[in-house]
């Protein structure tokens, strides 16, 4: 089993978008502000339960809100002859929403049959699930909305600021209302979707299908027993020795992590076995022996009690009993030591608390045994197989494993190790070999070096858009890069790697700059710096191509969207296409360049190339500019 891909659907500006998830590792790339922690987010939200209750108002997409307070005038306004309309359906819509479609085989049917559309339904048909964030009952929030709003509006004329202002009293609106009420009306509902209605998105813009009028709602989760799911956020509270604020230091510690590991996994008094009775002798000797030495460290202070006269004949007796947990022994901030010097007998033996290990280490410590505690958390590893409940009898088909911005910290070498070594990390089990059992991994980054280190086939590339209308916002969609040079020929595997190798920077640039050579790319930066200010306060990556081969960058640049100058020659040549000749018009020269002749502008003539006006010069959808 595995998740085929997620939609997403008026959450923050992800107004409707499909995100394809890899078998094994997906990675999110794209500049600031253009959604890889929405989407992050979103999946979250709403697929690990105990995050449902962090939905705001401020997850629902910006536009979408005159809509709903439409809604809410609507309902302000509905008297005797006009009723006010209580249905679920004008308000879908405008709900944030995840559907998640999956990949089951026969051998799955067991943890699936709940989500089979039909009884006809056919293992190469995929199972969809839409989680939608709606109202739990719309006429009691419509009879609670309205009394608030209309005891508002019969206060406010009586109310005043000392400048004789009304003062808006709350709710003024739909939205003013659910801002303080939204998880008292609200909840995520899940409805089964029909995979025959399943569609491809249309120019990045994902087609989810609408629910039917008589859509009921499931009455159990869907991913119970499905998905285990686990995050690493991209806060994780790292602090230097001198900080001040020490108040998330602790958060992702490794000698934090280490104490639940070690209670859910390996505390021998927990579920004890006969490895755990050589530990459990040890602490009670402990035990017994710092019992006596209480027993006598406290008989004067206690003969002093006795001295006025208690306990008395009939008075219970004082006596001192100590209880040592094996777990307390970690719950220390110096728990975990690093040692400075390797230990000999020649050596002294140094060391130093974690917190005075570089944050970058700190960061990949922690990550790496996030991932560890994940997978035997998963696998049900030691002590935990003895607790299990009747929930946890069995083990999730899915591991899904979901990571924020892991560069952190760390540099470029270490941020390619990490993401190597990460899946295989999560995978790290004897049970996980027969395949039955899967993991997909999912990170967002601002790293070119993560980027670069994976296969393209693992990239997806979150493209901002402008707004389509007055009155909307920008929004996102989400490109697939795996077939951005075309189907699996010599030119676009060579294009791959190329692009893999050295331009990864293009996908977190605001706009790019193509340059030929060397002397290009020394002298270009001290222009834009003495010369175009703006220019230099902008994200712009520059890339030097080596010659006159913009053409080839021309499906990832078309693809990404991504606003860009090509500086190029002329490379005019005379009758023959090897006699390159000096430039002059008149002589019916041509140009040799390719970027020229086929991309922009699209003409071979010397004299038209030299009498070209500006706006010529563009594409035609303006994003890609030639000088």
């Amino acid at each position: 089993m595995k998740i085929v891909f997620v939609e997403i659907q008026n959450f923050r500006r992800l107004k409707s978008c499909r995100v394809e998830i890899a078998s094994q590792e997906t990675i999110l790339v794209g500049a600031n502000n253009s959604g890889k922690t929405s989407a992050m987010d979103a999946m979250i939200l709403f697929l690990k339960k105990s995050r449902r209750k962090d939905i705001a108002t401020t997850d629902f997409t910006l536009s979408n809100w005159s809509h709903i307070n439409q809604i809410g005038t609507q309902w302000t306004n509905a008297d005797g002859d006009n009723k006010p309309d209580l249905v679920l359906g004008q308000w879908l819509s405008y709900l944030p929403s995840i559907d998640v479609w999956l990949e089951a085989n026969d051998t799955d049917i067991h943890h699936i049959i709940h989500l089979l559309p039909t009884l006809d339904w056919k293992p190469d048909q995929k199972l969809g699930v839409r989680l939608v964030f709606a109202p739990k009952d719309i006429e009691k929030l419509y009879k609670e909305f309205r009394d608030a709003y209309q005891s508002a509006r019969g206060t406010e004329p009586t109310a005043f600021r000392e400048d004789k202002r009304i003062l808006s009293l709350w709710p003024e609106s739909l939205r003013d209302y659910l801002d303080r009420e939204l998880h008292r009306h609200f909840k995520v509902k899940a409805y089964i979707l029909d995979p025959t209605q399943c569609s491809d998105p249309y120019n990045g813009v994902a087609k989810p299908q609408p629910l039917p009028a008589d859509s009921e709602p499931m009455d159990r989760e869907p991913f119970d027993g499905l998905f285990k799911i686990d995050v690493i956020s991209a806060q994780r509270g790292f602090s230097d020795p001198k900080t001040e604020d020490d108040s998330h230091s602790g958060f992702a510690s490794l000698s934090t992590q280490l104490r639940q590991y070690f209670s859910k996994h390996l505390d021998p008094s927990e579920s004890p076995d006969a490895s755990d009775i050589e530990a459990l002798q040890a602490i009670e000797a402990a035990k017994t022996v710092f019992d006596e030495k209480l027993k006598s460290s406290f008989a004067p202070a206690i003969g002093e009690l006795e001295g006025l006269n208690y306990p008395g004949f009939s008075d219970p007796q004082i006596s001192l009993t100590s209880k040592i947990n094996p777990i307390d022994s970690l719950d220390h901030k110096t728990a975990v030591q690093f040692n400075v010097l390797p230990e000999d007998t020649n050596s002294m033996h140094l060391s130093l608390p974690e917190k005075y290990n570089g944050l970058g280490y700190q960061n990949l410590i922690s990550m790496v045994f996030s991932l560890i505690r994940f997978r035997d958390e998963w696998m049900r590893v030691g002590k935990a197989a003895k607790r299990q409940n009747n929930d946890e009898t069995i083990i999730e088909p899915l591991h899904i494993v979901l990571i924020e911005e892991p560069e952190a910290h760390l540099h470029a070498q270490v941020q390619q190790v990490f993401i190597k070594k990460a899946y295989q990390v999560l995978r790290t089990n004897d049970r996980l070999k027969n395949g039955q059992l899967n993991t997909q991994l999912i990170v967002s980054t601002h790293s070119s070096h993560i980027a670069h280190e994976l296969d393209f086939t693992c990239l997806r590339y979150f493209r901002r858009e402008p707004a389509r209308k007055k009155g909307e916002i920008p929004l996102a969609t989400v490109v697939n890069l795996s077939k951005t040079f075309g189907d699996a020929t010599e030119t676009s595997k060579f294009a791959t790697r190329y692009v893999e190798s050295t331009h990864c920077d293009l996908f977190f640039a605001d706009a790019a700059i193509l340059v030929e050579g060397s002397a290009e790319r020394m002298l270009l930066p001290h222009f834009i710096r003495h010369k175009f200010q703006k220019l230099d306060q902008s994200y712009i990556s520059l890339l030097e191509i080596g010659g006159s081969h913009a053409h080839r960058l021309r499906p990832l640049i078309e693809t990404l969207g991504l606003l860009s100058l090509v500086i190029t020659d002329l490379d005019s040549i005379g009758k023959s296409d090897i006699a390159k000749v000096f430039p002059e018009r008149n002589k019916n020269y041509r140009t040799g360049n390719t970027t020229l002749k086929e991309w922009v502008p699209g003409k071979e003539s010397l004299d038209e190339l030299l009498g070209l006006p500006d706006n010529e010069k563009q594409s035609e959808n303006e994003l890609v500019s030639v000088v």
